[in-house]
């Protein structure tokens, strides 16, 4: 009888990129439903003696990793990591889209301070040409200036509102998610220079070669 087994892109992937993790590395540990199956599997690893410490994105991956026996430390503590793992909302030419779960920002932060940093995303990220919405950390005060700024862009910017909540989004660090959609982004690297130089924009979700000094993507 044939096997009908199906293997979770999204699993198969986390579980990938965890095989990359060696013994005594600090690892940035992403946000999102494929890496948390990359944390899942850190955590069997390391019941089974791995030795590692993660630095999280935000609460959730904290969360998670603690549930799962991972010891966690601070980029305070060790501000340069082996390797970060974390997924993408869209990846397309070796530049991603990321922010679907709001906590960009620090996962910014993360891969910029990792020597190696590993993106995971399964077919359905994968894109020829950027066109996801653009998320956007935005200081509250600034809404509606940055409103403007992306429309001056070519871009229309509008508020995130919560699922299980009435009201916006909020990030760990306490400020709004906007999600701007710019069509198809045929310079993301352009994009990224000219929302970095918004005011009232946190960070964007924008993730390019040439902004991260390892950049690797792994895909199934």
């Amino acid at each position: 009888m044939k096997n009908t087994t199906q293997i979770n892109p999204k699993q198969a992937a986390g579980e990938k990129a965890a095989q990359l993790v060696k013994n005594n590395m600090v690892v940035g540990l992403g946000t999102g439903s494929t890496t948390a199956y990359a944390i899942k599997e850190l955590g069997k690893r390391v019941a089974s003696g791995l030795k590692i410490l993660g630095v999280p994105t935000s609460y959730q991956s904290a969360f998670l990793a603690t549930e799962n026996g991972i010891p966690l430390t601070t980029l305070d503590e060790h501000p340069v990591l082996d390797i970060a793992i974390d997924g993408a909302d869209q990846v397309a030419n070796f530049a991603a889209i990321k922010g679907g779960g709001a906590a960009h920002t620090r996962e910014k932060i993360v891969a910029l301070s990792a020597k190696k940093f590993i993106v995971v995303a399964d077919e359905s990220k994968v894109a020829e040409v950027l066109n996801h919405p653009v998320p956007l950390e935005v200081l509250p005060f600034a809404r509606k200036l940055v409103v403007k700024q992306v429309a001056k862009l070519g871009g229309k910017a509008v508020v995130r509102m919560g699922i299980n909540k009435d009201g916006p989004v909020i990030s760990d660090n306490g400020n709004f998610i906007l999600d701007a959609d710019f069509g198809e982004i045929n310079d993301p690297e352009l994009l990224d220079r000219e929302l970095s130089q918004c005011t009232g924009i946190v960070e964007h979700g924008i993730f390019t070669k040439g902004v991260l000094r390892a950049f690797a993507v792994i895909i199934t």
